[in-house]
């Protein structure tokens, strides 16, 4: 039955109605009416992404962990030769490390990449391999307060990746133990060559020393020279021998005090004359300035003799310190994990790729169908009708409902009303006679026996 719509005064309809938009049954008989439109470009996004990230090669990374131990021996009683901070050395062992020399020679043992080595130079080769190696630090994230804020623990990773597991984890020890071995040369070296330095510093100390006790011994000779007259006095050569006598009881033979009373008495042995008679009048004046040279000879030799003490005390140090870099008993670098073949890639992530993939296919499918909707002129709504006739013969006729659809429609709510009351009481039933008591349960969650 028509109705006729009396529009009140001034009233306009809208012509381009667009709230079916916002209503799902708009979709769901566009799917319908457009299945083709969706389902051919999804089901072509889809199996290309899927079979995109089934088929993409698969890369996985070994990495291992080391850690900068501490010097086991206090510093307080042997200071280490070696007193650059780790982080520094870490990234000096790493530069060394990442040579192109040590770079190819881990190509060539391993053989790396043999399917692209054909394909690319020898440059590009080191920069892929310095591309696939991670050296990184590792932060520890601790909750606890360091005790020695300026000597940290520090733990850094090694890693390698590699289509191949077992060729990551090779690679990534060889890696690890270039590192180490570096390490250990590089303190070795520092050691010895600190050492060194300070036995040729101390060498020279002492030809220096030589020298000025040649120079006193002679000046010593020439003063003793004129005598005093009585037979009473101990000569110079006794002297300096009662003085290398007393002398031994305190000190060894390697004494440089022991040395040079031993050079001087050389020294006066070889330029030994006859006493001489007592000296005149015209000696005196060579006597006065052979005083004064032997007295800034001696003041000279008593500087150069502390800083041979002091050389030799930082030559004993050094030595102490080579022989705790030797032993490994100084700061060095210990395996704290070691690489091994992962089993799970780190790349690609396939089932993320794979929903990318089926997500980019749905909206395709869902654009293309839109679309041809959009651009299809025939006539589905009644809003359709706007563009082509006056909207004021246009009526809406409600539909309505027939007896047995009312009675139909009843009954489907009861059975459904019964069936969620039968499904509740089976799951109350089954949950009574299956699962322990929910006191237990409750115990349990909270110890933590369910995670």
């Amino acid at each position: 039955m028509l109705q006729k719509v009396d529009f009140e005064d001034g009233f306009q309809p809208v012509e381009a109605d667009r709230s079916y938009l916002l209503s799902p049954a708009f979709y769901w008989t566009l799917i319908k009416r457009r299945w083709a439109y969706f389902l051919i470009p999804f089901i072509l996004i889809a199996s290309v992404g899927v079979a995109a990230s089934r088929l993409w090669p698969a890369t996985y990374l070994s990495e291992g962990k080391i850690l900068v131990q501490s010097q086991q021996i206090p510093t307080e009683l042997v200071r280490p030769t070696v007193t650059s901070a780790a982080q520094e050395r870490i990234q000096v062992i790493q530069q060394r490390t990442m040579t192109r020399d040590n770079l190819i020679a881990v190509a060539d043992k391993f053989r790396l990449f043999p399917d692209k080595r054909a394909l690319m130079s020898v440059t590009e080769l080191v920069a892929l391999i310095r591309a696939q190696t991670k050296i990184a630090p590792v932060d520890l994230g601790l909750d606890f307060k360091q005790r020695r804020s300026d000597n940290p623990t520090i733990v850094f990773s090694v890693g390698f990746e590699y289509s191949d597991p077992e060729t990551a984890a090779r690679v990534a020890n060889e890696l690890m133990t270039r590192i180490l071995n570096e390490d250990l040369r590089d303190r070795a070296s520092r050691a010895t060559d600190t050492t060194k330095f300070l036995t040729r510093e101390l060498q020279r100390l002492q030809a220096e020393n030589a020298a000025l006790d040649s120079k006193i011994a002679q000046l010593k000779l020439l003063q003793g020279k004129p005598g005093s007259g009585r037979a009473d006095q101990p000569s110079l050569l006794d002297q300096l021998k009662s003085e290398l006598t007393q002398k031994r009881a305190l000190y060894s033979d390697r004494h440089p005090q022991i040395q040079t009373l031993r050079r001087q008495i050389d020294a006066i042995e070889k330029n030994a004359v006859p006493t001489p008679t007592e000296p005149s009048a015209a000696n005196s004046q060579a006597s006065a300035t052979v005083v004064a040279s032997l007295d800034a000879l001696t003041a000279q030799q008593e500087s150069l003799q502390k800083s041979m003490d002091v050389a030799s005390a930082k030559l004993a140090a050094a030595k102490l310190g080579e022989s705790l870099e030797k032993d490994q008993q100084s700061e060095k670098l210990e395996i704290l994990e070691q690489p091994f073949a992962q089993h799970e890639p780190v790349r690609p992530n396939r089932s993320k790729v794979a929903a990318i993939a089926v997500a980019l296919a749905l909206m395709a499918g869902l654009g293309l169908a839109m679309a041809a909707e959009f651009l299809d002129k025939g006539i589905r709504r009644s809003s359709d009708l706007f563009h082509i006739i006056d909207s004021q013969i246009i009526v809406s006729i409600p539909y309505i409902f027939t007896a047995g659809e009312q009675r139909r429609f009843r009954r489907r709510i009861i059975f459904t009303v019964a069936f969620f009351l039968l499904a509740f009481v089976g799951v109350l039933a089954a949950a009574y006679y299956f699962l322990p008591p929910l006191d237990l349960i409750i115990a349990k969650a909270r110890v933590g026996l369910f995670r």
